[in-house]
């Protein structure tokens, strides 16, 4: 199966996805849509995450399914949910350069809401 890409390959930018499409009628949504913070994981870490869930959430019971110590996969979860939370900070680090952009005049009202959008309000 082919990989979900979410950086560019020539100059590592974010990347979004602009057109959705139905596979029952055909119809499809252009615009700007933002790839959510947990499938820019890497494939290795969405597994981990899936087994995760499919564990309900338990570590203990992970941790029998790799066949790894408790403290390895507990360190495993903590490197993930740093990863998802440094992407977060990110959109929102994003977001208030703009917002600061506006406020000094840089950007006008228009660029600013154009903006605001492509990063996701």
């Amino acid at each position: 199966m082919a990989r979900f890409v979410v950086r560019c390959p020539s100059c590592d930018g974010e990347l979004r996805a602009t057109r959705l499409g139905c596979q029952s009628c055909g119809t499809n949504l252009d615009g700007q849509f933002e790839i959510p913070a947990l499938l820019q994981l890497s494939p290795d870490d969405l597994a981990f995450v899936t087994a995760f869930v499919r564990s309900s959430g338990s570590l203990k019971a992970m941790a029998q399914v790799l066949q790894i110590s408790y403290p390895t996969v507990r360190n495993r979860l903590d490197e993930i949910i740093g990863r998802l939370d440094a992407l977060e900070q990110g959109i929102a680090r994003r977001r208030h350069e703009i917002l600061d952009a506006l406020e000094k005049g840089r950007l006008s009202a228009k660029e600013a809401e154009e903006a605001l959008r492509k990063v996701g309000l």
